[in-house]
């Protein structure tokens, strides 16, 4: 009996698995990516670099060298900074405020 059940669970079926139809891309542009990735990686820089100038890129070599430790110090400087900043935007609209120099001219 045990052979009967597992020859009867045998298939000799072939399927063509370069089918587009039995095997569709499940998410489109996915193997347009893969097929770019197998390319040899060229010498040209990617299209956002072209717009960095020096200093930029330098910037962006000292931040990619930070321990995590590190950038997030550097964040929280610039999170601190960004809220001196803002409040120091405050007072002078205020003190623009108290001087009548935001106000428009009458006609």
């Amino acid at each position: 009996m045990g052979d009967n059940f597992e020859s009867s669970l045998l298939s000799f079926e072939k399927l063509d698995r370069a089918s587009p139809d039995l095997w569709p891309e499940q998410l489109p542009g996915v193997a347009e990516f893969a097929a770019s990735c197998k390319n040899p990686i060229s010498n040209s820089p990617p299209k956002w670099m072209a717009e960095l100038e020096s200093e930029d890129i330098e910037m962006l070599k000292e931040l990619g060298s930070l321990t995590t430790a590190n950038l997030m110090e550097k964040v929280k400087g610039l999170q601190n900074l960004a809220y001196q900043l803002g409040l120091e935007e405050s007072r002078e609209m205020t003190r623009g405020k108290f001087l009548n120099i935001l106000e428009r001219p009458k006609k």
